[in-house]
């Protein structure tokens, strides 16, 4: 779980339990600190903790842990956990795997030759697919050269060639988030994305994923230009018993975010998690907005954002990638993050976007429970995509 992050953690000493409400009634509000816009207010509005457990005080090394992926889970995952698992990922894909894989099936059924007809055939499917044109023609580049060489003999070997050169475009793009690691103090994660790609339910799925490996989350709700967002947000707070810091609608964000620092550093919180505004990729001022916003974090803790992770809808297909340049071109976008891949024929985006823009996939989103935001494993991914389909 959460292989991309790359981390020494210590062992949880006690967990404290949850204060009760006369305790959070009684949150004295002096942490805030006044806004960096220059409309400094003499009395700052209340910063808002939505508690319902408070991190531990302290870190104790966990001797021979090389990566997050080694820390102790709290409960194992059996052989027949992770096969059922894969098979969920494979049922989820399937979509995709009609409008791609069932589709080369189909036309590579009865073929003993690889001509040019069936080059343009395959070529159509793998457009529709949204692979993108020039995904596509390094892949039938790849396919002619092997061709010429007699390297490929019938459209089978064709077909595993193909599914290679996919696992190599994935795979290649593929690194964890060790490089800016902070030798203490808590890992920042930046999450931006336009609206309506489920930032939030995915930032609550993450903290879910967090939490369960032993680890003290803070939300940080820096969208404050929406309401419900920050609703929202403090839901996912209570589900996973973990802070919310947040201030009144309308707020300026870059001032939540400096409090929200304060607070993971005073408090040792292991990582914090930065909600921000849905915005359109073509949206000047917003997106300079976000450039504040980091700024501000790397002010506060040196390196960080350790991760700007950018959400993206799967069903968008290639505008997804238009999106991804730009906020790559913003805020330098180091993770991805795909939504709704089991809603969409138009999985084939997952290769063209490690293709085009080397940033590696964290998670996919295959469905809406919990269990159903998964750590993105290229190879698995793979295999799932062009498993054989039942009674072929």
């Amino acid at each position: 779980m959460l292989g991309w992050f790359k981390k020494k953690f210590g062992k949880k000493e006690e967990q404290i339990p949850a204060p009760d409400q006369e305790h959070l009634d009684q949150t004295e509000p002096d942490q805030a600190e006044p806004s960096l816009t220059g409309d400094i207010s003499l009395e700052p509005p209340p910063l808002i903790l939505e508690d319902t457990q408070e991190p531990p005080a302290s870190i104790e090394p966990l001797p021979q842990t090389s990566s997050f992926s080694d820390l102790p889970k709290k409960e194992a995952s059996p052989g027949k956990k992770s096969s059922s698992m894969f098979q969920r990922l494979s049922e989820r894909l399937t979509k995709t795997k009609e409008s791609l894989v069932y589709r080369i099936d189909t036309l590579f059924l009865g073929k003993k030759e690889i001509d040019k007809e069936l080059l343009d055939d395959l070529e159509e499917i793998l457009i529709t697919a949204d692979l993108g044109i020039n995904t596509v023609q390094e892949l039938l580049d790849e396919a002619r050269r092997k061709l010429k060489r007699k390297e490929l003999s019938d459209p089978q070997t064709l077909k595993k060639v193909l599914k290679e050169k996919i696992r190599s475009f994935i795979t290649e793009s593929d690194r964890p988030a060790e490089l800016v690691m902070p030798d203490k103090g808590p890992f920042i994660i930046m999450v931006v994305g336009v609206n309506g790609v489920g930032k939030t339910t995915t930032i609550g799925k993450i903290t879910h994923k967090f939490t369960n490996a032993g680890q003290s989350v803070l939300l940080v709700a820096a969208d404050t230009f929406r309401a419900a967002a920050v609703a929202q947000l403090k839901i996912w707070g209570e589900r996973n018993n973990v802070q919310v810091v947040s201030q009144h609608e309308g707020a300026d964000p870059s001032s939540v975010v400096y409090d929200a620092m304060d607070i993971a550093l005073a408090k040792n919180y292991d990582v914090v998690i930065v909600d921000t505004a849905g915005r359109l990729h073509t949206q000047v001022n917003l997106m300079e907005e976000l450039k504040k916003i980091k700024r501000v974090i790397g002010k506060k803790i040196a390196d960080a954002p350790h991760e700007v992770m950018l959400i993206l809808d799967a069903t968008t297909g290639q505008n997804a990638i238009s999106q991804a340049k730009l906020f790559n071109a913003t805020v330098d976008i180091t993770g991805l993050t795909l939504t709704k891949l089991d809603g969409t024929a138009k999985g084939g985006i997952v290769v063209n976007i490690c293709r085009e823009l080397k940033i590696p996939i964290r998670f996919i989103g295959i469905g809406e429970q919990l269990e159903d935001l998964r750590d993105f494993d290229p190879n698995e991914f793979v295999e799932a995509l062009f498993q054989e389909k039942e009674g072929r």
